[in-house]
Order: C-alpha cells, then structure tokens, then sequence
C-alpha cells in the first residue's frame, strides 16, 4: 500500500516568521495524522531554523503514526535521535544556506561513519533511511551501511517541464526504486512533489512512501490542513497501482 508522511517544517517555518507561538507544528501533526497521515517528517536542522528541539520532544509524545526524523549526521543531532527514539530516521545533506535540502546524500564518501550511524540506531530500534538520488551506485551504499529504507530525490524531476526529459526522470526514479526494492531496501520518494506532479510516481508499484511537505502546507492556507491531507491522498490512492493491483 502506498502512504502518505507529512513534513510539518513548514508550519514552524511560519511560527519562525514572527518569532511567537503559532501556528504550533505539533498541532499541525495531530491534524495531519487524523486526515489519514500514516507519519509524520520533521527536520531538525543544526541551526534550528524552524523546528526546534522542544517540536521533536512533543512530537515524540504525541506522534500515534509513524516520526521520521529528518537530520544531518552530526552528533548533537544524533544524540537527540537516540534520546528521543523516532521510527526513523531519514539522514539528508545540509547546507547552512541553503532554503531547503538541495540534493541527494553521497553515501560513497564515507561509507563506514554512515554504516557505524546505522548501527548506532539500530542498537536502539530506530530505522535508517537515507536520501539519496537513484542511482544505483548510491543504492549499493545503502545497502553496505545496512539501511532499512532509501528516500529518492524528487527535485530534479520536479523542476522539470520538457516533456522527454521528464520521461526520462520518471524512468530513472522508476529503475532506481526497483534496483532499491530488488536489494531488500523499503522506497520512500519526496522533494518538490505537488498535487499535479506525484500522479506519474504513484503507478511504480516498487514506491512504498511519499513524504510531502510544502505542496501540502501551502495548499493548507487556503483550504485548511485537514482537506490539504484529504484531497493529496485522494490523487495518491485513485493514481497509485497499489490500489489496482488484485
């Protein structure tokens, strides 16, 4: 079955703007997993620029799905992941600039910290997944760290209008998640995924996850949360194979 995971960053993005309380992303997780969420994502970035460390705290509390704590492999980082204990972890590059993450991880680099991280969070029942492109080298590496999940990079293909650069996308994220699937590892997409753009990625049955975050929130202002969440998994479950496949 194909799932839906809301980033929430967002909602603490727009608290961040005013410096105050509201709107409170813990809340917006509650709303998310009563619309039909089955988890919740969170970034907790080094320099905390929207979710802080009391969101995770309370979302670890409240969260009845599934956290999946987005995060940098650094080791304040890691320590509050081992304290806290989310379902997952989902490690991602991060850029102190940057608006948003930019790209898939480079597991080759440094395979053996990523396998020793894996291991870290295993000694503590956590699931470990990595963002990466798909690619089957990135996925090899993920495999020798003896990650449980990869999350592939979306943002390429969402960027994209040309119609035959766009079946070509698709087709890479297509031969990717079924290389990842083939290798024993559960699929996860997400990055600049929308309303219009994740039909195309909902009929590779090899797709287990869809972490969506800005589409959702933005549509939010104008519709309210609840419905955002409704109306994606909507065009989730009438698109997706999963739903097809008797």
């Amino acid at each position: 079955m194909l799932t839906l995971n809301v980033n929430i960053d967002h909602v603490a993005t727009i608290r961040q703007a005013r410096g105050g309380k509201e709107p409170d992303p813990v809340t917006a997780a509650s709303i998310a997993e009563l619309a039909g969420a089955s988890g919740i994502v969170s970034h907790l970035r080094e320099d905390r620029r929207h979710i802080n460390d009391r969101d995770v705290r309370l979302l670890r509390e409240v969260i009845q799905t599934k956290l999946d704590l987005e995060m940098a492999a650094v080791e304040d980082i890691i320590q509050i992941a081992l304290e806290i204990k989310p379902e997952l972890v989902t490690i991602v590059p991060e850029k102190r600039m940057e608006l948003t993450t930019e790209g898939g991880l480079d597991l080759t680099k440094n395979m053996e910290k990523f396998k020793s991280l894996v291991d870290r969070m295993h000694e503590k029942n956590i699931l470990v997944s990595f963002f990466i492109e798909p690619e089957e080298v990135q996925i090899e590496a993920a495999v020798i760290t003896n990650a449980d999940m990869v999350e592939l990079h979306t943002g390429v293909y969402a960027n994209l209008y040309d119609e035959l650069q766009l079946k070509n996308e698709i087709q890479k994220i297509k031969s990717g998640a079924e290389f990842a699937c083939s290798s024993g590892l559960k699929v996860a997409v997400g990055h600049g995924l929308n309303y219009l753009n994740v039909k195309s990625l909902c009929n590779i049955p090899e797709i287990n996850e869809m972490s969506i975050g800005h589409s959702i929130i933005s549509r939010a202002v104008l519709v309210g949360l609840d419905r955002a969440v409704h109306e994606m998994l909507d065009i989730m479950n009438t698109s997706s194979l999963h739903t097809k496949i008797k």
